[in-house]
């Protein structure tokens, strides 16, 4: 049967967009290359027709400028067509990939939103705010053991402004009573300190009517009266 009427043949996957710019950008980088050589010539030319006195030799060269002159004309308006077409498929592939992108998001977002719809079922607003209550109580509990545990013994709280500076009043009152029952020569002086008198310094000087003794402790003879 199939050589009666023959297989059926596969088709090609049609091209993708990548695809043709790059078919595209390939052709206008040929036609560049047609453009530059045309360039060339045309340079070419224009040093003939510099070096060549006018007549028929300038004219015939003029006429093949002319001519290389309309092919490259040409040969520009097929660029600039072509650089329309990849301008044109770059567009559609921009819109392709962010159609893609957003594809994405969306699939993304409903995995997300599936998520969160089965985690709020395991968590209820009332256990929440349970929780927050009972919290609380706890804090105030631990407060009060706190305070119960800082709390001094003997002693009172009740103690207003009044009482408070009759206390100071009678503290200065006992303070100014002990200063006055020191005496007057303990207490010091302002201007300076206790007037005792100086220690004494060096030797004392002995008496005049006091007889000198010597080595022995005995009284020694003045050498006036000693007769030679």
């Amino acid at each position: 049967m199939k050589k009666i009427f023959g297989a059926k043949k596969n088709k090609d996957p049609p091209p993708t967009v990548q695809d043709a710019t790059d078919r595209i950008t390939k052709r206008g980088d040929t036609v560049d290359d047609k453009i530059k050589k045309l360039d060339a010539e045309l340079a070419r030319y224009k040093e003939q027709i510099k070096k060549t006195r006018p007549g028929p030799a300038q004219e015939a060269i003029k006429a093949r400028a002319m001519r290389i002159l309309k092919q490259r004309r040409m040969y520009e308006g097929q660029r600039d067509m072509l650089y329309n077409q990849t301008y044109n498929l770059d567009q559609v592939a921009f819109a392709a990939e962010g159609l893609k992108d957003a594809q994405q998001t969306m699939t993304a977002m409903k995995a997300a939103n599936k998520e969160l719809k089965g985690m709020m079922k395991t968590v209820k607003l009332e256990d929440i705010d349970s929780m927050q209550d009972e919290m609380m109580d706890l804090m105030d509990v631990s407060n009060e053991i706190q305070e119960t545990l800082g709390r001094s013994y003997n002693v009172p709280d009740d103690i207003d402004e009044e009482e408070l500076m009759g206390e100071l009043d009678a503290l200065e009152a006992d303070m100014d009573f002990e200063s006055e029952s020191v005496p007057s020569y303990l207490q010091p002086d302002q201007e300076s300190e206790l007037n005792l008198p100086a220690a004494p310094t060096g030797h004392a000087a002995a008496p005049a009517n006091q007889q000198q003794e010597d080595e022995l402790g005995l009284p020694t003879v003045p050498q006036a009266s000693i007769r030679t």
